[in-house]
């Protein structure tokens, strides 16, 4: 496993991305809505750092069943908090195809938004599949697939307080432990 960005970069770039936030939106409550499962550890860091008045809420998306290749985008948003006529930040870990942020900032928009910006820890250096792009991001990375930081692959690495990318052998031993 090879370590691309550590527990004290990480930090750093969430206070960065939550300084960025306040000054976008000095003087308003803030309704920040999460992008389960992967984007939970940077929701609880950043909206300890965004000094606003906040709401909170999730929204379950994912595009990654069992590899390391984006899929069919699903989303379930049953869970989503009334957003109509609020400022709405959509957090999630990373923007990769960016079919997820693009999906869900259309859906916030006819949920009645006033406003939606997007904020993502990562943004892979890498072709996109929309022309969007977050609104705020903490870090660009190269196009690797990487765990930790709330980040997975197959439900596992989740904890790990750090950014890594997994090399094959750490890959093909997790695809059998989940197996069994």
């Amino acid at each position: 496993m090879r370590t691309l960005l550590t527990e004290a970069e990480l930090r750093e770039g969430v206070i960065r991305l939550a300084r960025q936030i306040e000054s976008q939106y000095q003087g308003k409550t803030l309704t920040i809505v999460a992008v389960m499962t992967g984007s939970l550890v940077l929701l609880a860091d950043l909206m300890r750092m965004i000094r606003l008045p906040l709401r909170v809420g999730v929204i379950q998306a994912s595009s990654y069943r069992g590899g390391t290749v984006s899929g069919d985008l699903v989303t379930e948003s049953e869970m989503l908090l009334n957003v109509c006529d609020h400022d709405v930040l959509l957090v999630d870990d990373i923007f990769d195809t960016g079919r997820t942020l693009d999906h869900l900032t259309q859906l916030l928009q006819t949920r009645g938004a006033k406003s939606v910006a997007s904020a993502v820890l990562l943004h892979k250096l890498r072709k996109h599949e929309v022309t969007m792009r977050p609104d705020f991001s903490a870090f660009e990375i190269p196009d690797e697939f990487v765990v930790g930081y709330g980040l997975d692959f197959l439900d596992m690495f989740r904890n790990l307080p750090h950014l890594a990318v997994l090399d094959p052998t750490e890959i093909e031993a997790a695809r059998k432990q989940a197996k069994s």
